[in-house]
């Protein structure tokens, strides 16, 4: 069986991460799978990159340019909108010649049209698609942020000036997909039961067949390792408890570094102490724009696409915090646990199916800073530390291992090419 993983970027992105992690894990196991990408950043043999750099930067500034003017000329939700409306037409390459069943992915931004997709639909092939978040159901958003107009019919936007309309842009695009998911069937999986449970309910995606698959995590590699060792090689301070917060952009609103600070600043308060007893390692991008609004040592450490320093980022830590106000399943909190590092996140999207509340790590309820700084506490000083972090591992090795999900994917491939075969 070839498989034709489909993805906008190779590596930028917890979707690129998680898919080529998926690329890997066939491989290893018996199945033969391949990249298509917009954005190739290596010489894997593997990827293949689409080519034509001027065509792809086209395609995309041409969509943001639309969106843009659907947004009367304003920047915010600019990057929270896709509407698909330039991409490459896939259906002639080799690559997609030769493989057996088309693996999409995240394909926005300029990688696939909707148009595309429809090519892709109408060529016979068997196509499954992971959903990375909620865009495949909807017309144009990514995360619903409490709208349930994708349950009928996408319309009124609250993403658009004024909320929209009833023939608003999103009400354009919803009957684009709507004509387009009516030309094949598409097995759909979501990263998380959660989703999972949202996809379900999307008027759009109504007799098409959705599971639920996590993505993998190479447990070979993302391993508890020497805290001490890690540290030394970081220069963060030995003689600390380290909280680890890693994001892409840790400004990013949806990431609830708002809420983060405010636990923090609640525990200052409370545990004077911590000042000399506590520090805050940060990864990611803009993380020194956050070091100064948080009330105890802070360390930026930037971005960083280095795996081994990445792994010794997660190593260094006592616990992991990502209180995500909407998130999928994210690779962060798998990271993390995966070395052993017990982890704290707000009760919302597939969260709390990776942490088992006081059990590897703590789940704060949505949205309250309070009982976040409780867990942040909890882990720190009252858990027994040891405990923890056995329990984190055993969670990833059991359910998030390269050999668990790819013989899942198997079943999802050979279920996929009957029900093709079926209907012919």
């Amino acid at each position: 069986m070839k498989v034709l993983i489909v993805n906008t970027s190779e590596k930028t992105g917890g979707a690129a991460v998680a898919a080529h992690r998926l690329m890997e894990a066939l491989n290893n196991h018996g199945v033969k799978a391949r990249m298509l990408v917009r954005d190739k950043q290596s010489d894997n043999l593997t990827v293949a990159g689409l080519g034509g750099k001027w065509r792809q930067q086209w395609y995309f500034l041409w969509e943001r340019l639309v969106i843009f003017l659907h947004l009367h000329f304003r920047r915010q939700h600019l990057f929270e909108i896709d509407i698909a409306n330039a991409g490459t037409d896939i259906t002639r390459l080799k690559e997609f010649r030769e493989a057996d069943v088309i693996h999409l992915h995240w394909v926005n931004q300029g990688m696939l049209s909707l148009a595309g997709i429809r090519k892709i639909l109408q060529s016979g092939k068997p196509v499954v698609w992971t959903m990375h978040d909620l865009w495949p159901a909807t017309a144009i958003c990514h995360y619903a942020r409490g709208c349930g107009n994708y349950k009928s019919a996408c319309q009124r936007c609250p993403l658009l000036p004024g909320g929209g309309g009833r023939h608003d842009l999103s009400a354009t695009v919803w009957k684009r997909k709507q004509r387009m998911m009516q030309l094949g069937s598409v097995y759909f999986v979501a990263c998380s039961n959660w989703l999972k449970d949202e996809a379900i309910r999307s008027a759009l995606l109504r007799g098409h067949k959705i599971t639920s698959v996590p993505n993998p995590i190479d447990t070979q590699v993302f391993r508890p390792m020497d805290r001490s060792e890690a540290r030394r090689a970081l220069g963060l301070p030995q003689d600390k408890s380290i909280i680890l917060f890693v994001s892409q952009r840790v400004t990013d609103e949806r990431k609830g570094m708002a809420f983060f600070v405010e636990a923090v600043s609640k525990l200052s308060q409370q545990q004077p102490e911590w000042a000399h007893q506590v520090g805050i390692a940060i990864l990611g991008g803009h993380a020194e724009d956050v070091a100064s609004q948080l009330s105890l040592p802070a360390y930026p450490l930037g971005y960083v696409s280095d795996e081994r320093k990445i792994l010794q980022v997660y190593n260094a830590a006592d616990c992991f915090v990502l209180p995500s106000l909407e998130d999928n399943l994210p690779n962060t909190i798998m990271e993390a646990m995966a070395c052993g590092v017990p982890c704290i996140g707000f009760k919302v999207g597939g969260i709390p199916e990776m942490i088992d509340h006081q059990k590897n790590g703590y789940v704060a309820r949505y949205r309250d800073a309070g009982d976040l700084a409780r867990g942040l506490q909890w882990v720190l000083t009252e858990a027994d530390a040891q405990a923890l972090s056995q329990a984190a591992v055993s969670k990833v090795k059991r359910y998030y291992s390269q050999q668990s999900v790819a013989l899942r994917y198997t079943e999802v491939y050979n279920q996929a090419i009957a029900q093709k075969h079926y209907k012919l």
